[in-house]
């Protein structure tokens, strides 16, 4: 339906204008009857639907309507699968619409800088490229079906601690290539309906009052088009937050928020026209909503619960299996131990908390699929409740084991070790958890740990079990997916979207997280995740990207569609993948790329593509990426830009970020070189290595070395030579004043700067 949405603005009054600025009550948008602006409900759930009927909370405190609880976002992302998560969006758009949803307030791609935030089960990775594709993807599932979404938390809201008041201390290239790239990504693919400012503040503006964030950035350099909403609470100063580009305060301040707006309108310090300009990104979602609006909408609950099953079976990831201990045969005996089989906990704590329209239960899963030749033994192994050892728990746990075959052991992070509203303080799993593992080994050398946990734990307990299966939080169909699993109806095909760390003292942020008092310093820069532990060479516990397979993967013929390139251009990459095993199976292409040679500071290699591919026994598939500028580039503060310097690439392809296997290189050119400006103290190295200075610095240069300037430079002694040589090329150009004796003026060096920088704007040209 066409409205004119700009004469609409014109009959409304400021306060009425103002009054849509802020919410109803906690889920809903404001209307105005007059004009038949029709109010809209928002919900949580980024991995199912929080609708909540009656009282109201923001912490999953209180019930909520049945609705379909997918993994939550740690593992949708591990299992790489763009095509899955869209339709794990369909589904959550399809129960919106049943539900008279018109926003889904999600996905979250906050990037996950320390294993210790609360949250980071909620997030999809430490890797800003793949949290933004699986983000784009899921948007564009749920707004298939005119239902809209809300990208949060924008930004750098890492931690849960201090959340509503902390200041995050962030430079501007990391800010951009890590923190901003997550959100950049899936704004500039999907344009999400709305997008959600963070309660932090952000190098000391609120989230929800910082301009160059909502606006200049959000707005003006990624073109969003929809309206930012605030998280809820996160307002300070309401009519600076909408100056600065927040459209809507949620939940309502019940006046409060409006009066603020209309005293700022009417004192000059808000203009009209800023006001107007909110109100038209307002009413244009708002009436989207509308007008998407199924009626009489229904959804297949048994379904989605089967697609709930296949996302969960591709979430989880294999971490080992020594003797190929997995599959599990179905017969003889099998324990299975902790009560996380029995009471599972398939979801993580807060505002995303579901409320499933079924639950599996995993100990029974697990009888169904090992069938009637096998026998199934039970044992609780401790209280899910309490960190206190249970001997006669204990000791029922080993005597099970003792009896059987193999043991399956279920451990993990029980609810009140990670949740919304605060940050993990170790890594560890609960003690009676740990002790299990260990006192069950003492009786049983056949042991598969299934893990329950929304972010990396340490495991001093890793050498004494065989099989390991990282089963993140599930969602509702995660028992049957558990057992497809072990048993080898389902071929493990997830592979890490984080870093396990061997201790948590190796994480990067370890020294500066959560920080002092209301300040937290992102002194770890670009070295988030790998980024940080491929750089120093660190062996993580577990490596980004790993997880294994019942079969086995050969690559093969890695071809880069062209030798050179120009950053203006594109270059695909394919390499060939074989399934050598003999069994089906899919597995995760990863694609690195490395800057050979830098004048910055940059990764060992960074994540530029991904494809999964699902290959039968001996087959063969050519898996292709397509790489642009960005690929190469890095954000150059100097030039406000993204920038690509010349000169050679790897295009690495690997199994992990650690397993790389096959390596080839590129030259890219850069159509925008950086203009220097030289000055008295660029060094007579720069000089030297600019390839359109260097040749007319060394003709000008030619009288230091008449004026024994470079007179050591052919010494018989190397070392000494050696050491000049070095000292030349630090040397800033004003040094040579002083060091000629009195041959070389002030105003020599003056004329000689003149002369290369005429030369330089003279020279420079970019390739065309």
């Amino acid at each position: 339906m066409q409205r004119d949405i700009q004469k609409i603005i014109s009959q409304m009054t400021v306060e009425e204008k103002a009054s849509l600025c802020s919410g109803l009550d906690f889920w809903h948008t404001k209307g105005i009857e007059r004009l038949r602006i029709p109010s809209i409900m928002v919900t949580d759930g980024p991995h199912g639907l929080r609708k909540q009927e009656g009282d109201a909370d923001h912490l999953g405190l209180f019930g909520s309507v049945p609705a379909t609880c997918f993994p939550s976002a740690v593992g949708m992302a591990s299992s790489w699968n763009r095509e899955l998560i869209q339709k794990v969006g369909v589904a959550l758009g399809e129960e919106c619409q049943a539900e008279n949803v018109a926003i889904l307030l999600g996905p979250g791609v906050n990037i996950k800088r320390s294993p210790l935030c609360g949250r980071n089960f909620e997030y999809f990775s430490e890797d800003p490229y793949l949290s933004s594709e699986m983000a784009a993807n899921h948007i564009k599932g749920v707004q298939s079906q005119g239902v809209g979404t809300s990208l949060k938390h924008f930004a750098a809201n890492n931690q849960e601690h201090r959340r509503m008041t902390v200041d995050a201390i962030v430079d501007e290239r990391t800010l951009r290539e890590i923190y901003l790239a997550s959100f950049e990504g899936a704004v500039k693919q999907s344009q999400p309906w709305t997008v959600m400012s963070a309660y932090n503040k952000v190098n000391g503006e609120y989230a929800s009052e910082n301009e160059y964030l909502l606006n200049d950035i959000l707005k003006e350099e990624w073109g969003f088009e929809g309206f930012v909403v605030s998280d809820w609470f996160a307002v300070d100063e309401r009519a600076d937050g909408l100056a600065a580009g927040l459209e809507l305060e949620m939940p309502s301040s019940y006046g409060v928020g409006d009066e603020k707006i209309v005293e700022a309108v009417k004192n000059g310090k808000l203009s009209e026209e800023k006001l107007d300009r909110a109100v038209e990104r307002l009413l244009r979602i708002i009436f989207m909503a509308v007008d998407n609006r199924k009626e009489n909408a229904v959804y297949d609950k048994d379904a989605h619960h089967q697609l709930a099953k296949e996302i969960a079976r591709e979430s989880m990831v294999l971490l080992k299996n020594e003797d190929c201990i997995l599959p599990l045969k179905k017969e003889g005996t099998v324990a299975v131990i902790g009560e996380f089989a029995t009471t599972p906990r398939y979801q993580g704590g807060g505002s995303s908390h579901i409320k499933p329209t079924k639950l599996e239960n995993i100990l029974e899963e697990i009888k169904i699929t090992a069938g009637s030749n096998a026998t199934v033994l039970y044992a609780q192994g401790y209280h899910l409740t309490s960190d206190v050892v249970d001997q006669s728990l204990m000791d029922e746990a080993k005597k099970v084991a003792a009896q059987s075959d193999t043991v399956i052991l279920f451990v993990g992070l029980p609810d009140s070790y990670e949740s919304e509203g605060y940050d993990r303080e170790h890594l560890c799993i609960p003690e009676n958890h740990r002790l299990l593992i260990e006192e069950v080994a003492e009786v049983n050398s056949n042991i598969v740990v299934v893990l329950s946990n929304g972010s990396p734990i340490e495991m001093p307990w890793i050498d004494k079990v065989k099989g390991l299966l990282e089963g993140y939080l599930g969602g509702q169909a995660l028992g049957g997916a558990i057992a497809d699993l072990l048993f080898g109806d389902a071929n493990p095909s997830g592979k890490l979207a984080e870093t396990f760390p061997k201790f948590l003292s190796d994480n990067p942020s370890y020294l500066n997280f959560p920080g002092e008092g209301d300040k937290v310093e992102y002194r770890e820069g670009l070295f988030v995740g790998y980024r940080y532990y491929d750089t120093k060479n660190i062996e993580p516990l577990f490596p980004f990207g790993y997880g294994l397979s019942y079969t086995s993967f050969e690559y093969s013929n890695l071809s880069i569609s062209k030798k050179e390139m120009q950053d203006t251009e594109t270059v695909i990459v394919s390499v060939n993948v074989k399934n050598t095993g003999a069994v089906a199976g899919k597995e995760i292409v990863q694609l690195y790329v490395k800057d050979v040679a830098s004048s910055v500071i940059r990764p060992e290699k960074e994540l530029k593509g991904f494809e999964k591919v699902e290959l039968q026994p001996g087959e063969e598939k050519t898996v292709t990426s397509t790489l642009d500028k960005r690929a190469f580039a890095f954000y150059s503060v100097e030039l406000k830009d993204w920038h690509v310097e010349t000169g050679e690439f790897e295009i690495l392809i690997g199994k992990s970020s650690q397993d790389i296997v096959l390596k080839d290189n590129i030259l890219v050119q850069s159509t925008a070189p950086v203009k220097k400006l030289v000055h008295r103290n660029t060094t007579v190295g720069d000089l030297f290595t600019d390839p359109i200075l260097a040749p007319l610095a060394k003709e000008l240069l030619a009288k230091a070395k008449e004026n024994n300037l470079l007179a050591n430079e052919n010494q018989e002694d190397g070392e000494a030579s050696e050491m000049m040589a070095a000292m030349l090329r630090d040397m800033p150009l004003r040094t040579m004043v002083s060091f000629s004796k009195g041959d070389f003026t002030e105003e020599m060096l003056t004329q000689i700067i003149q002369l290369l920088n005429e030369h330089h704007e003279k020279e420079y040209q970019p390739l065309k």
